[in-house]
């Protein structure tokens, strides 16, 4: 930008006013704007204090919880506009006494789930008054799934963050240990409400953060104490879809490594995982750390505070439609009332933002919650406030076009995908990578659509009368094998494999992992040479989308 500038300057004061005028276009390439003053927030009262990060629904409202208003004051359902209108959705603890039947205290906001209905989590209140886990609608519809005991079932209890739902349809989650020898709880939970925790111990983490599911299948997720036996600086673990939690990272603190992880992962689009620090760092004001599935981990920020950076981050990174990821600090910046921030996987960092710029602070000071995209590509999120000002909901424009969100991501030809956003009434075309699938307008922000015969994993795009939407991810196609022939035979066979969603294959194996040498016929055959070192198993195909294994197993003979 400046370099065009530049070539337009004929004397040394236009040269000093274009300059200028270069520094102001880039300074407001991002616009903040705070668009509602949560009432009675100012000085940490007990009105509304918003702690946790949004959720988009099918109607292309914002969702979110509050732990200590609505009409009993024990925390509430709301829901925001993209304009800034709030309404409450639904009061805790509306029974009173000690909210056995619903619950008190939600901090955890909710999670959209593939049936439309929004899930979440209380700390308190339920039948042990150790939290629960609900169902509620954007019509205020409630049903409680859960009844948190806080020991008797090993499930801990005063879960924070609310669920999310995995590839499989089931709910996942964490809560803190609460009680003497525990150390917090990785849980699953069927949208009936059976629960099955799985406990942490001391050296995978203790205190644990949700967790994001990543492509593998696997869950990754960060804990804020634990680990490391002198340091307890908190950790980065694992955990299968079995339940089973080990560690991939145990944090050493300062100077060199970060310190208490308090945000929760994405995986950017490199297959990394990215977060956090609050603390740590070379500064010892936190970082910004990547880790890989295998575990090998490295900060690729350190956080300097003062008024040209933000200190102490809280809640994590979100990735934008752009390929950066966006976060906020709660301390830091000009005004040390904290910051914006856009950082890249190679760790180009660029501070976006200092709160309490406006005046009287009416953007929110402090900002502790993780910022949410919506559909139409601006970025929104919560800041608290104290006695110079109120708690806001504000949003940031960084110009990024409106895009299609998936709210389930990986599945086989067949599969209902639905898809969150906005102009859809009208929408001519749904393609998943090129092709063409059918697809069903149920609103102008939701629509379904159904995986073709021949799709292959990559971005779903919506044609509609204001243009293309473009996915928020790819979605990943799984193959299927479906049989194969012959059913046995010596090193150096050639088995031809049947089965859909082949075009993609990466790679054959026989019973393990030892790599055949295959051709692809077409998107449902493979011809594969049964190589040396197999043993009899089943059949499998990977492919970007995942792997495809088939039911039986081929026999390798001498």
């Amino acid at each position: 930008m400046q370099k065009n500038c530049a070539s337009r300057i004929q004397v040394t004061v236009a040269f000093i006013f274009m300059v200028v005028a270069c520094f102001t276009t880039a300074l407001h390439a991002q616009t903040v704007t705070a668009l509602y003053t949560y009432p009675n927030t100012s000085n940490n009262s007990s009105g509304i204090v918003p702690t946790s990060v949004f959720s988009q629904a099918q109607d292309g409202n914002l969702y979110n919880t509050i732990q200590t208003n609505g009409s009993a004051n024990e925390g509430s359902v709301y829901q925001m506009t993209t304009a800034g209108q709030y309404s409450l959705i639904y009061s805790f603890c509306s029974e009173g006494g000690h909210c056995a039947t619903t619950g008190a205290n939600p901090s955890g906001g909710v999670t959209l789930g593939t049936d439309g209905e929004l899930y979440g989590t209380t700390t308190g209140g339920g039948v042990y008054g150790d939290g629960t886990v609900f169902k509620v609608t954007s019509g205020a519809s409630w049903t409680k799934l859960w009844d948190f005991t806080a020991g008797s079932m090993n499930d801990d209890g005063a879960p924070y963050y609310a669920p999310l739902q995995g590839l499989d349809g089931n709910f996942y989650g964490t809560d803190a240990g609460v009680y003497s020898g525990t150390y917090g709880v990785f849980y699953k939970i069927t949208p009936k409400g059976q629960l099955t925790p799985y406990p942490f111990d001391y050296a995978n983490g203790a205190d644990p953060n949700l967790p994001a599911q990543g492509t593998d299948g696997n869950f990754y997720g960060s804990a804020q104490l634990g680990g490391d036996p002198t340091c307890r600086c908190g950790t980065i673990y694992k955990v299968t879809a079995n339940g089973t939690i080990s560690l991939l990272h145990a944090f050493k603190g300062y100077p060199n490594d970060g310190t208490i992880p308090k945000g929760i992962l994405i995986q950017a689009g490199d297959g990394n995982f990215y977060g956090t620090t609050y603390e740590g760092g070379s500064n010892n004001l936190g970082t910004v750390f990547k880790i890989s599935a295998s575990g090998v981990l490295s900060i690729i920020h350190n956080f300097a505070g003062g008024g040209t950076d933000g200190s102490l981050p809280q809640a994590g990174l979100i990735l934008g439609t752009d390929g950066n990821m966006y976060g906020v600090t709660g301390s830091g910046g000009v005004h040390n009332y904290g910051t914006i921030f856009q950082v890249t996987t190679a760790g180009g960092y660029s501070l976006l933002y200092n709160f309490c710029s406006l005046k009287g602070c009416i953007d929110g000071i402090y900002p502790v919650t993780a910022l949410i995209q919506h559909t139409n590509g601006k970025f929104y999120g919560n800041a608290s406030g104290n006695s110079l000002c109120c708690s806001t909901f504000y949003s940031l424009d960084m110009g990024l076009s409106p895009f299609a969100r998936l709210v389930n991501w990986t599945g086989k030809v067949g599969k209902t995908v639905e898809i969150l956003g906005q102009g859809f009434t009208g929408a001519t075309k749904v393609s998943f990578n090129g092709t063409a699938a059918t697809f069903k307008v149920v609103s102008d922000t939701y629509l379904t659509a159904t995986v073709p015969t021949g799709a292959t994993t990559g971005f779903i795009t919506v044609a509609t009368s204001g243009g293309t939407l473009k996915s928020n991810r790819k979605f990943l196609v799984t193959p299927q094998v479906l049989s194969f022939d012959p059913p046995s035979g010596p090193v150096g066979t050639t088995v031809t494999i049947t089965g859909v969603s082949l075009t993609q294959s990466q790679g054959v194996g026989f019973g393990n992992r030892v790599g055949a040498k295959f051709t692809v016929n077409s998107d449902t055959q493979i011809t594969a040479t049964v190589p040396s070192g197999a043993i009899t198993g089943p059949v499998g195909v990977l492919t970007p989308g995942g792997t495809g294994i088939s039911t039986s197993s081929f026999t390798v003979t001498q």
